[in-house]
């Protein structure tokens, strides 16, 4: 494994229902550390099973998956879920408990993984939701706040234990156009100012144009594209042009619609 590359997928191939539902065949994508990696691609073309296999929730039938130099598939369970440590997870809908306070939401990774006394998780809490924006109060629900906030929380909670790798499953996913900004934003404060290495499964197309080190687009199991977000927009796969050419129908019929409200 190369050390410039904090994830390794090797010739990577996973089916389902014993064999029937191929959903990887044959991937191979690298992950530089300290570097945004978006992966986009249509419904069902294997961008979540690419994160679980990221995660060592699954193993690949063939092919081999390196995170940090270790090869996932030679780890026990118990050494599985200890290495997921050096994982924060950011969850499509920021994945709150309801019944928990804002504060009670970032400090329980903490609570549950650490010796930390409640004078230090205070400290800790306050500074990383300080450090996203967030200056209280601090003893709201999530149903009290807005989108934005949590998922400011959701973000809070999973670089809490400063992890080495980020994980986005959807960050923007049904949100609406400011709070998707905002998100971008925290996403581009994550990049700029932890040096995480970051990877993000999206359909969002100008997140990704804007924001990625690099750009991975997934087709019917297999990479399609890996390169620099200007050589995305530039390519001429077909399955990329369609990808590309919805979301542009898909503003200009949000534009339309605007403008019909206008008048």
């Amino acid at each position: 494994m190369s050390e410039e590359n904090a994830i390794e997928l090797i010739g990577v191939h996973k089916a389902f229902r014993d064999g029937r539902d191929q959903i990887l065949r044959g991937i191979d994508i690298q992950f530089p550390k300290g570097k945004l990696t978006y992966i986009l691609g249509p419904s069902g073309t294997g961008k979540s099973v690419t994160l679980k296999h990221i995660l060592g929730l699954l193993d690949p039938d063939q092919g081999e998956v390196r995170v940090l130099g270790k090869n996932l598939a030679v780890l026990s369970t118990v050494e599985k879920i200890r290495f997921r440590e050096k994982f924060g997870m950011v969850f499509q809908n920021s994945a709150l408990f309801d019944d928990m306070t804002v504060f009670e939401n970032v400090a329980f990774p903490l609570r549950e993984h650490t010796d930390f006394d409640e004078a230090r998780i205070e400290q800790e809490v306050v500074s990383v939701l300080r450090s996203l924006g967030m200056n209280g109060p601090y003893d709201k629900y999530p149903n009290e706040i807005s989108g934005g906030m949590r998922k400011r929380v959701g973000i809070a909670r999973a670089i809490i234990r400063k992890p080495e790798i980020l994980l986005y499953d959807e960050p923007t996913t049904g949100l609406d156009p400011y709070t998707r900004i905002t998100v971008d934003e925290l996403i581009e404060k994550i990049k700029s100012e932890f040096r995480l290495t970051s990877v993000v499964i999206s359909h969002d197309i100008p997140s990704a144009l804007r924001l990625a080190d690099q750009i991975i687009f997934l087709d019917q199991g297999k990479v399609a594209f890996r390169g620099l977000p200007h050589e995305f927009v530039k390519s001429d796969h077909a399955a990329i042009r369609r990808f590309l050419d919805a979301d542009l129908v898909s503003f200009q019929s949000l534009s339309l619609a605007q403008k019909g409200e206008s008048t």
